[in-house]
C-alpha cells in the first residue's frame, strides 16, 4: 500500500478537528462547560484523547474555537442563503440577526464563551476566530463602510455586548430593544433579516432612514 499523499493528511487532519470543534458545542450546550471532559469530547468525536490535546492547548482554548467555527457557519449560511441580499444593508443586518439568534438557541454555549473571554486567557485568535472576522469584516464591507478595519471591531463589541445582555441571568434585555438599538445604529429597517414577531419596540420602525 503507497503512503497517503500531504493533500490526503491534510485533509483528515482537518475532519478529525473539525469532529472535535462539533462535538464541543454539542456537549457544553448539553452538560455544560465544567462537567464536559476533553475525554468525554473524544469520545463523541471518534477521536483519541490525545489527539484533542495535539490540536488545542487547553479546554477554554477549544471550546472558543468551536463557538467561532459555530458563528461563522451560522453568519455565513445567513449572508448567502437565498434570495441573494439586494444590497449591503440586508448584508448586515442578516449578520446581527444570525448572532443574536445563536445567543438565544444556545444561552449555555455563549453564556460559557461570553465569561471565558473574560478569564485571564482573554480573546483567543485561531482559525476559526479569524474566519468569522473576515465573513464580518466582509458583511460591513458590502454595507459601504470607508475603513473596514476600524469599523469592523466596534461592530463585534456591540454585538457582543448584545449577546451578553441578552444572557445576563436575572436580568436579560429583550431582543426587540436590542435589535432595534444595533439597527438605528446602522440605519436598518426593522424589516431586514430576520424580524422577530411583535414588531420594533412602541410600534416605530426603528432604523428607517428618509
Amino acid at each position: 500500500m503507497s503512503p497517503r499523499s500531504a493533500s490526503v493528511n491534510e485533509e483528515l487532519r482537518r475532519r478529525s478537528r473539525e469532529r472535535i470543534l462539533r462535538a464541543t458545542v454539542e456537549l457544553v450546550g448539553e452538560r455544560g462547560y465544567e462537567a464536559t471532559t476533553l475525554g468525554a469530547i473524544a469520545d463523541r468525536a471518534g477521536s483519541a484523547r490525545g489527539l484533542v490535546s495535539y490540536y488545542f492547548p487547553g479546554k477554554r482554548q477549544l471550546l472558543q474555537s468551536a463557538v467561532h467555527r459555530l458563528m461563522h457557519l451560522t453568519v455565513r449560511a445567513a449572508v448567502e442563503r437565498a434570495p441573494e441580499p439586494a444590497d449591503g444593508r440586508e448584508v448586515l443586518a442578516r449578520a446581527m440577526d444570525a448572532v443574536l439568534g445563536l445567543a438565544l438557541e444556545n444561552p449555555v454555549l455563549m453564556r460559557t464563551h461570553m465569561a471565558g473571554i473574560l478569564q485571564a486567557e482573554g480573546f483567543v485568535r485561531c482559525p476559526e476566530q479569524q474566519r468569522l472576522a473576515e465573513v464580518l469584516r466582509g458583511a460591513m464591507i458590502r454595507y459601504g463602510v470607508r475603513d473596514p478595519d476600524s469599523e469592523y471591531p466596534l461592530l463585534r463589541a456591540l454585538l457582543m455586548g448584545a449577546v451578553f445582555a441578552l444572557l445576563l441571568p436575572g436580568a436579560p434585555m429583550p431582543l426587540v430593544r436590542l435589535r432595534a438599538e444595533l439597527f438605528q445604529r446602522y440605519g436598518l429597517d426593522w424589516e431586514l433579516g430576520v424580524p422577530p414577531d411583535g414588531g420594533p419596540p412602541g410600534g416605530t420602525e426603528a432604523g428607517t432612514t428618509a
